[in-house]
């Protein structure tokens, strides 16, 4: 079985490890690691990789990753949707995938593991090649965690978000994972 932790717009290589194994668990009971993909992305803009980060309320230690609530003191929504739509206005797919994805930068979510969970759910329907579906993932709360501790810049590669494969490659996207 594969643990992994929660992303935001994860890293292709994510999706790949997740899409190869035949078990896989979001972790939600770990204590939140700073300064991780659970609330960052890098996307490729037209200067090179922009880092994108979801700001966060104060993060107690050891406080746990489904406890985490997002910051919306800065306009941080429309900041990451402008470097999105500047990065990728221009792909094959862009103009097919945007609307599944403006909305999550046009309303609040408490919680970071639920904007992740919202945004996880139409990534993998959009792999699926199906409609993104209301309702959201199902995240397990394993006993162990086997990732924990590991650097995921180094275990994942250069870390550029799936978007990047979606908006250039659309329904072959999956297949090239």
């Amino acid at each position: 079985m594969l643990i992994l932790p929660t992303t935001y717009l994860g890293p292709e290589n994510w999706y790949r490890a997740l899409l190869h194994a035949d078990e896989t668990r979001v972790e939600v009971m770990e204590s939140f690691l700073k300064q991780t993909y659970r609330n960052r992305c890098t996307i490729l803009t037209p200067d090179g990789p922009l880092t994108l980060s979801v700001p966060l309320k104060k993060v107690e230690r050891k406080q746990f990753t489904r406890d985490i609530e997002i910051s919306y003191q800065a306009k941080w929504q429309h900041q990451h949707w402008m470097a999105i739509l500047s990065a990728y206005k221009h792909t094959p797919y862009f103009d097919y995938y945007q609307d599944f994805f403006k909305p999550f930068y046009e309303q609040e979510t408490k919680y970071l593991i639920d904007f992740n969970d919202g945004l996880h759910e139409v990534i993998m329907s959009l792999l699926s090649n199906e409609a993104p579906q209301s309702g959201g993932t199902k995240f397990l709360i394993p006993k162990t965690a086997d990732w924990m501790g590991l650097n995921l810049e180094d275990r994942w590669g250069d870390g550029i978000s799936i978007l990047d494969k979606l908006f250039r490659f659309g329904p072959e996207a999956k297949p090239m994972l």
